[in-house]
C-alpha cells in the first residue's frame, strides 16, 4: 500500500494531464465533423495535442515529469504488449522470415550509414552518431535509452537524440498516409504499405498511428496495419542481439568491465500476447463468467491497447522542446534528416522487392 501511494504522489499530476490528453483527443475524434475532414485518429490528436500543451510541461517539468515519463515508457510498453491481442501466428508466419530479412538488412545498414556520415562528414562525437543511429534503425527512443544506459554516455546526448528521433517519427506518421492515398508512394500496395511502415517508422507509436490514420482514412484493413507492427516488432526484437554486441564493444572500449544490458522484455511479452490470442481465437464465444465471454475479454484487452498507446503519443508530444534542440543539436538533427532519407528508399525497395510475397 506504501509503495502504491508513494506512485501516486509522485506521478498523479503528469498522469491527470495526459488522462486529460487521452480523453480530449478521443472525444475530438469522435466528432463527425473533425474525423471525416482530418482522418485523423485518437492517436495522431494526442500527439498535436501534446505539441501544443508542450511549454506547459517544460515550465512545470518538476511537478508533472514523473507521470509524463511513465506514460510514454511504461504505458507505451503496456500498449505494445497487449497490441498482441489484435495479432494471431497466421498473420506472423506470413511476413516472419521476409520481415527477419528486412529487419537485419535496416538495422546494420542505417546504424552503419551513421557512423560513417555522422563522425567522418558531420562531425559529429562517435556516441552521439551511435545513438541516433540505433534510434532511426532500430525502434527510436528505447533503443536511444537502452544503448545510453550500456555506453554510459552522457544523458543530454541520449536526450538530443531522443528528440530528433521524435521529430521525424512523426513527419513519417503523418505522411505516410498521406502519401500513400495521394499516390505519392507508386508501385505499393496496402500490404506492402503496412511493410513500409514497419521498415522505416522510428517508433513502435509511429507505426500504429500511421496504421490508424491509414485505416481512417479508407481502403487500408486491419490485416495490413498488422503487416506493418509485425515488422516494426521484429525490427525492435533486433535490439537484443545490438545490445549485446555494443555490450561487448563497450567493454573493449572502456576500462570497465560491469555493463548493463537493457533487454527489451516487452517485445518478448508481445509474442506471448500473440501466442495467447492465437490458443485462444477457436474458442472466442467461449463464456468465461456469466455473460462475460473470451471475445469480450480479448476487446476489452483490445481497447485497453489502445488507450495506452493514445496516452504513450500524448505524453512523447509533451516532451518535444524544439527551441532547445534547434540551438544545440544542428548536426545531430541533420544526421537524423539524412538517415529519414536512407530509411525511405531502402524500404521502399524493400517493400517493392517483397511485394509478391504478400
Amino acid at each position: 500500500m506504501n509503495s502504491l501511494k508513494t506512485f501516486f504522489t509522485h506521478n498523479i499530476q503528469g498522469l491527470l494531464l495526459v488522462g486529460g490528453i487521452v480523453a480530449l483527443s478521443t472525444y475530438l475524434s469522435s466528432i463527425p465533423a473533425i474525423h471525416n475532414t482530418t482522418h485523423l485518429a485518437p492517436t495522431a490528436i494526442a500527439i498535436l495535442i501534446g505539441v501544443c500543451l508542450s511549454p506547459l510541461f517544460f515550465k512545470y517539468q518538476q511537478i508533472l515529469g514523473n507521470g509524463v515519463h511513465f506514460s510514454a515508457k511504461k504505458l507505451l510498453k503496456l500498449g505494445i504488449i497487449l497490441y498482441g491481442f489484435f495479432i494471431t501466428f497466421d498473420e506472423l508466419r506470413n511476413v516472419g522470415l521476409l520481415g527477419l530479412i528486412a529487419a537485419f538488412m535496416v538495422v546494420i545498414s542505417i546504424f552503419l550509414i551513421s557512423l560513417f556520415i555522422g563522425i567522418k562528414v558531420l562531425k559529429l562525437d562517435k556516441e552521439t552518431s551511435m545513438l541516433v543511429g540505433a534510434g532511426s534503425a532500430i525502434c527510436g527512443a528505447a533503443a536511444i535509452l537502452a544503448l545510453e544506459s550500456t555506453l554510459k554516455s552522457d544523458s543530454f546526448k541520449g536526450m538530443i537524440a531522443i528528440s530528433c528521433i521524435v521529430i521525424f517519427g512523426l513527419i513519417g506518421m503523418f505522411s505516410y498516409p498521406i502519401a500513400f492515398y495521394s499516390d505519392l508512394i507508386p508501385q505499393l500496395n496496402e500490404n506492402s504499405m503496412g511493410f513500409f511502415m514497419g521498415a522505416t517508422l522510428h517508433e513502435v507509436a509511429n507505426v500504429v498511428g500511421a496504421a490508424e490514420i491509414a485505416k481512417d482514412m479508407g481502403g487500408f484493413s486491419q490485416e495490413a496495419a498488422n503487416t506493418a507492427i509485425i515488422i516494426k516488432m521484429i525490427r525492435v526484437i533486433m535490439l537484443v542481439p545490438f545490445l549485446f554486441f555494443m555490450a561487448f564493444y563497450a567493454t573493449k572500449h572502456t576500462q570497465s568491465t560491469t555493463k548493463t544490458i537493457q533487454i527489451p522484455y516487452f517485445a518478448f511479452l508481445f509474442l506471448g500476447a500473440i501466442m495467447l490470442h492465437t490458443f485462444l481465437s477457436p474458442y472466442k464465444a467461449t463464456p468465461i463468467l456469466g455473460t462475460i465471454t473470451i471475445q469480450s475479454l480479448i476487446s476489452s484487452l483490445q481497447f485497453l491497447s489502445v488507450l495506452c498507446i493514445v496516452a504513450a503519443m500524448g505524453a512523447l508530444g509533451l516532451q518535444i522542446h524544439f527551441k532547445k534542440l534547434i540551438a544545440t543539436s544542428k548536426s545531430a538533427f541533420i544526421l537524423a534528416f539524412i538517415l529519414f532519407g536512407f530509411l525511405i528508399f531502402e524500404g521502399y525497395f524493400l517493400s517493392l522487392l517483397f511485394q509478391r510475397f504478400f
